[in-house]
Parts: structure tokens; C-alpha cells; sequence
């Protein structure tokens, strides 16, 4: 492109030069001189062109600015406005995204070999304070991915519960005690199949037994007050076995949902258990960490205050 620019000036300077030489009259000099100027204009526009290409494509954030002035052109460099400032960004952010394969192997293998020269660095401190690190963002992941799960609740229905008797509890107790037929609650925790299994079996029987297994201390209750919120039965009796005894009422009509909106399903429960256990495990690391670096500061204190006090020790005994 620039060759062709150069031999197009050398042409130019030619007819320019013959034209001089062989002093015409005053309307072809006009004439010659009103397309010598075009021709420079011309010149520097394609010249404008390619050089704004050039600037362009190397990433600059510069404009070429053009003047022509008695058949001379001049070019200057200056800044490019706000708009093309933001679409020379949007460039270079569309480039970003993409990324060849090559270039994204390239990336996680710089990662992964600072990592490593982190994981193997002498300094106990460095090491312990990469697994630290790493371990909150885990734990900053995985509450995020815990909000998912959380879903709205319904508003409550109006639910007028039924005043019950001591010996109506006491019969209700021992019946539901004897009887087979029970509903587990396993590691999904309650979602709304279990709800739906408790109105199967109310579709015959009029108590209920729910097995929470595995369940931590304190959670059994937890359950019985979001069964009965869910279910709109009444809570008879809570075993130290980890079971509780529900009565349908006295007035239980069978929903037309058995299945309550606001719960997750089978699936999403399971997925939500398994981070849950995950956030339980990366906090318990956590504070293993944390202890760590502190009885290593710790001693790494003790330490210095120990070499600092031996010279001491060495004057006092010349003295």
C-alpha cells in the first residue's frame, strides 16, 4: 500500500515538473494546478485510510488528522473521542471473549503453575494462607449457590387448629405407637414428597409416624414445626428415637394439591443436602486453618523474642 502511494507522489512530481518546464498559459496552469490539489487530497485521504487502519489494528488509542494547506498535507496524531474510545473497548473485550483454545490452555496452565509454586513454597505461612484463601472462596461459592435453593413461602391459610384433650392425646399417642406404617425423612430433609406421603397415609389412617434419620441434634424439632406447617396436621408426640406422631384432625379434607408448591422436589433437595454438607466440611476447614496460622505466628513470635534475648544473655555473662 505504501509502495503505491509513494509511486503515485513520484508520478505526480513528474507531470507537475513537465508541466512547469513547458510554461503553458494561465488557464492551464490553473487547470493543473486545481488537479495537482486534487490529486494531493486524494493522496491523503487513501494515505488517511490506511494509517487509521494501521493504528486501529495495533490497539492504539489515537485518530490521524489530516490538513492540507498551499498543496502541502500535513497529518497530526491526536485522541479519539468518547465514542470511539468505547467502541475501541468493546473491541478489545469482544477479542478477549474470544479466546482459541490454545490461548485458554495457556491460562489455566499459568494458574495451575502459580498455585503449585504456592502449594510448594518453603514458607509454612504462604502455604497455609493459599489453602486458606481458597477455602473462602469456596465458601463464598457456596453460599451463592445455597440462596438458589431457598424457596419464597406462601402465605399461610387460614387454619383454625383443634383443641384436643389430654386423653385424646394420650389414645392418639398409643395407637400411632403400635401401627407399622410410618414416612422417612432422610438426608433431603423435608421437601414435598414427603408431604404428599403423609396425605396418602391419612387417606386411611388417622395418625402418622415420621422417621427423621440421620438428624442433628435439635433439628427433629425444626421438622415437626415445618410438617405441620405444610401438612396442617397436629403434632402429637416427639420420640427421643428421632420419630414423630401426627393426627390428620378431626376435620381433614384431603387437598386438592397434596404436594405443596412452596418445597423443592426430590432432586433439587438432594442437590441442596450435598452442598449443605460441603459448606459444613469447608467451615470446619476453615477454622482448622485458621488455627494453624495462628499457633505458627505464634511460634514464629517466641522464636524472635528467644534469639533476641540470647545476645542479652551472652553480654550479662562476659560482663
Amino acid at each position: 500500500m505504501l509502495r503505491f502511494f509513494v509511486a503515485n507522489s513520484r508520478i505526480f512530481s513528474k507531470q507537475v515538473g513537465s508541466r512547469i518546464l513547458a510554461k503553458p498559459a494561465m488557464s492551464t496552469i490553473l487547470d493543473s494546478m486545481r488537479r495537482s490539489d486534487d490529486m494531493v487530497v486524494n493522496f491523503g485521504c487513501l494515505l488517511r485510510r490506511w494509517c487509521q487502519a494501521r493504528c486501529s489494528s495495533g490497539g492504539s488509542n489515537a485518530s490521524l488528522e489530516m490538513k492540507v494547506s498551499r498543496g502541502v498535507v500535513r497529518f497530526g496524531v491526536g485522541r479519539l473521542s468518547e465514542n470511539d474510545s468505547s467502541r475501541a473497548n468493546e473491541r478489545r473485550v469482544l477479542q478477549k471473549a474470544k479466546m482459541t483454545r490454545k490461548e485458554k490452555l495457556n491460562e489455566l496452565r499459568f494458574y495451575r503453575l502459580k498455585a503449585k509454586k504456592k502449594m510448594n513454597s518453603p514458607n509454612p505461612e504462604v502455604r497455609i494462607r493459599y489453602k486458606l484463601d481458597k477455602a473462602k472462596r469456596k465458601e463464598e461459592w457456596l453460599i451463592e449457590k445455597l440462596r438458589k435453593y431457598d424457596a419464597p413461602k406462601a402465605p399461610p391459610d387460614p387454619h383454625d387448629p383443634e383443641i384436643m384433650t389430654e386423653e385424646e392425646k394420650h389414645y392418639l399417642k398409643r395407637t400411632g405407637e403400635k401401627k407399622k406404617h410410618y414416612v422417612p425423612v432422610g438426608k433431603r430433609g423435608v421437601f414435598g414428597g414427603v408431604v404428599l406421603n403423609m396425605h396418602l397415609h391419612w387417606k386411611r389412617h388417622t395418625t402418622v409416624k415420621v422417621s427423621c434419620r440421620p438428624c442433628k441434634p435439635g433439628q427433629i424439632q425444626e421438622y415437626a414445626d415445618e410438617l405441620a406447617r405444610l401438612s396442617k396436621g397436629i403434632v402429637i408426640d416427639i420420640k427421643p428415637n428421632n420419630t414423630i406422631i401426627f393426627y390428620r384432625g378431626k376435620n381433614y379434607v384431603q387437598p386438592d394439591v397434596m404436594s405443596p408448591t412452596d418445597t423443592l422436589s426430590k432432586a433439587k433437595a438432594l442437590e441442596k443436602y450435598q452442598y449443605e454438607q460441603s459448606l459444613e466440611h469447608t467451615s470446619q476447614f476453615i477454622e482448622k486453618l485458621e488455627k494453624e496460622l495462628q499457633d505458627y505466628r505464634a511460634h514464629v513470635a517466641k522464636y524472635r523474642t528467644e534469639k533476641e534475648q540470647q545476645p542479652r544473655k551472652q553480654v550479662l555473662e562476659g560482663d
